[in-house]
């Protein structure tokens, strides 16, 4: 597939990045020094130029192309850019936005509006992946698949873990769950029944939405019991869109926020939630608010310094749980590193989120892992796979090391992948796999 990426800042970086290995990349953008930066760095054609420049789209030979994402940070542009390529081709267009008023007025028009074959709203995006990790607080990445009977998570396991030192045999108490992988480091180990986990890895589960909160409760307290006090700090629109799909999902969150005209805007638009006006970086109005009881606190004040300071200090006044909302890329790992529990960086899950939907036209739903080092991916079984009509035992030996068959579902019903299990066509998969062999992967499955 031919894709041109209009924009070479974060997001389209990330997903050249991710693209290039298998598609013919071209990307473009009018800072010459991010496009020699690429250049040297990705295996792609780059064009310095305005991409919503006619000329500039004809010089990449936009009517070649089968995919056009266009992925600056200026969301007017990225709308025009799409606009602009429908009047010279009818190749696929994808937009980001971070204003959610430009994707509601595009899902109003069922699709159909501005040029614009679909559409990823960065804001919203940002609160989603926010509200999927309050769910389930112990972890660091959640996703849920074949119509939500699957859930994949990813935990990092804590000094004093219970399940730390334990071998995955001794952890694996569950009838419904797989430990697929264990992130250790640089390296993506495989585990066996006799591998043990260590205090510091990532552990990666596929099963049962029962299964994962049970294990999500061994590697840290209160996880079992999911997080029905959340405290956002920051009535942004990331704030605000948190709160709103908080109260979709029946819950009532604090958020506070300190201009007084924006705190009445959001006490008259989220009626299920509390809205109070202060300073949430003062000590005392936090410890006024029990912060300590909070399961989770989320910084989304729009700064990042401010961001920082405010999880630091709900976290030394007792939260259980800190999520932070970190704009710049660099700050995401010393975030973390400092005493962050999660740091979320818009422009990484906006990247990630374009590429899975690449990729989704190839499977039923993808989750990639710790920046596209693996994926965990559904695919509905058809009559050329290698698992058909074979027990598992036999098909395993024939893929490539890296992939762990996660968990099946057949007919509405969650199957438990065991030796002599037999699948069969029809039936949907649940896989992880390691990017490094996701192509002769995909070929066999």
């Amino acid at each position: 597939m031919r894709i041109i990426i209009v924009g070479a800042g974060q997001v389209g970086s990330t997903i050249a990045t991710s693209l290039s290995e298998s598609h013919e990349v071209v990307v473009i953008d009018v800072d010459a020094e991010r496009v020699d930066e690429l250049t040297y760095g990705v295996d792609a054609l780059t064009i310095q130029g305005d991409g919503t420049d006619v000329e500039v789209l004809e010089e990449a030979d936009v009517e070649s192309a089968d995919m056009l994402i266009a992925s600056t940070d200026d969301d007017e542009t990225n709308i025009v850019t799409c606009g602009t390529v429908k009047t010279l081709t009818d190749c696929f267009t994808i937009a980001r936005v971070k204003n959610t008023r430009f994707l509601d007025t595009w899902r109003r028009a069922q699709g159909q509006a501005l040029g614009v074959d679909f559409m990823v709203g960065t804001n919203l995006l940002t609160a989603s992946e926010v509200v999927r990790l309050s769910g389930l607080p112990a972890a660091r990445d959640v996703d849920t698949f074949a119509g939500g009977l699957v859930q994949m998570a990813e935990f990092e396991i804590p000094e004093g873990s219970q399940v730390a030192g334990q071998t995955v045999q001794e952890a694996d108490r569950f009838d419904s769950l797989t430990f697929a992988a264990i992130i250790r480091g640089d390296d993506v180990v495989i585990p066996t029944g006799q591998t043990r986990i260590e205090a510091g890895d990532d552990v990666i589960v596929i099963g049962s939405r029962d299964s994962v909160r049970v294990l999500a409760g061994e590697v840290a307290p209160r996880a079992d019991n999911g997080a029905t006090n959340i405290l956002i700090i920051g009535g942004s629109d990331v704030g605000y869109q948190i709160a709103r799909l908080l109260e979709e999902q029946g819950g009532s969150p604090r958020l506070v926020e300190r201009d007084h005209e924006r705190a009445r805007e959001l006490a008259e638009d989220l009626p299920g939630s509390t809205i109070l006006e202060s300073d949430a970086t003062d000590r005392e109005f936090l410890l006024r608010e029990h912060v300590d009881d909070a399961d989770v606190v989320v910084a989304a004040l729009g700064d990042d310094e401010r961001n920082l300071l405010a999880s630091l200090l709900a976290k030394r006044l007792g939260a259980d749980r800190a999520i932070a909302i970190v704009d710049d890329t660099e700050y995401v790992s010393l975030f973390e590193e400092v005493g962050v529990d999660v740091a979320v960086n818009p422009r990484e899950v906006t990247g990630e989120e374009i590429t899975r939907f690449t990729r989704e036209r190839r499977a039923e739903n993808v989750a990639m892992i710790e920046h596209d080092r693996a994926e965990v991916i559904e695919f509905e079984v058809d009559a050329e796979s290698v698992l058909v009509d074979r027990p598992i035992r036999e098909s395993v030996p024939e893929l490539p090391d890296g992939v762990v068959l996660g968990a099946i579902t057949r007919n509405g019903e969650l199957v438990v992948p065991r030796g002599d299990t037999v699948i069969q066509t029809g039936d949907h998969v649940v896989v992880f796999v390691d990017t490094t062999v996701l192509d002769e992967a995909q070929a066999l499955l």
